[in-house]
């Protein structure tokens, strides 16, 4: 199988399990609620969003609530399975549509051009080059569109702070050169992390950068479910500071994730 196909399979096999941890989760729900409010600054209401590795649909679902119209994209059978039962679930089918493609063939997305091109967690740290994806993005986008994505930088503190309980693997993961080797229901494969600089780099000329956000700066990394629900007072505290360090450099590129959205000035192809 290609690293692709790895890929799709581990996270079909993982859709299901990956909904039950997101319940009740508050800490992940507040995360997710940071980058709902930072996409709402940016686009106006009724606006066009193509997502990208939409998985299992927790975001397509809201933002179709905040009033988007989103065509939500992934390349596992197993998420998509579970979007499609969501949208069916809210009656959103006349502001969601689904399509399985991978975000390495824009030319085959449907629908368009879009006013925004969304890709929430991670999911864009499954290649090493973000350079094609970007290049591509003019035949999906419309002049004057804005691109949203959520990547995992080299540098979370929460991570490298394992360091003092002696976790040191976990702690210098982000650090490896060439990407880390990450495993999902028993399978393999590469995450490659991004710092801002790279990514406005990738973008070049043609776009304007509008924001960086840090996404759990201090606060927890999105794996973590007990802390908020345990020790609120001490999460809360947490969050109090991260809210004021996220939008702040450096903090903006670090974290967990960081958010970072640019503007296109080119035109269409």
């Amino acid at each position: 199988m290609s690293e692709f196909d790895i890929v799709a399979e581990a996270f079909s096999r993982t859709a299901e399990r990956y909904d039950r941890f997101a319940e009740d989760h508050p800490h992940q729900t507040r995360m997710r609620g940071k980058v709902y409010a930072h996409v709402a600054r940016l686009l106006r209401p009724g606006a066009s969003i193509l997502e990208l590795n939409a998985g299992t649909g927790t975001d397509a679902v809201q933002l179709a609530h905040m009033g988007f119209r989103v065509h939500a994209t992934d390349i596992a059978p197993g998420m998509l399975e579970r979007l499609r039962d969501k949208v069916a679930h809210d009656d959103l089918g006349e502001r969601i549509t689904v399509q399985r493609v991978s975000f390495t063939a824009l030319d085959e997305v449907e629908g368009g051009p879009y006013d925004a091109v969304f890709s929430d967690l991670g999911g864009l740290n499954c290649v090493a080059d973000l350079g094609p994806i970007i290049r591509a993005l003019p035949k999906v986008l419309a002049p004057g569109g804005i691109v949203t994505w959520v990547l995992m930088p080299p540098i979370c503190l929460w991570e490298l702070a394992r360091i003092f309980v002696g976790d040191l693997r976990l702690a210098t993961r982000r650090l490896a050169r060439g990407g880390t080797r990450a495993h999902l229901e028993g399978l393999y494969f590469t995450v490659h992390y991004f710092t801002p600089k790279d990514v406005r780099r990738a973008f070049g000329a043609e776009w304007d950068l509008l924001a960086i956000e840090g996404i759990s700066v201090i606060t927890p990394t999105a794996e973590s479910k007990n802390l908020a629900k345990r020790h609120p007072r001490i999460y809360g505290a947490l969050a109090w500071v991260d809210d004021r360090l996220a939008p702040r450099a450096p903090w903006s590129g670090w974290g967990d994730f960081f958010a970072i959205s640019l503007r296109y000035r080119g035109s269409a192809r």
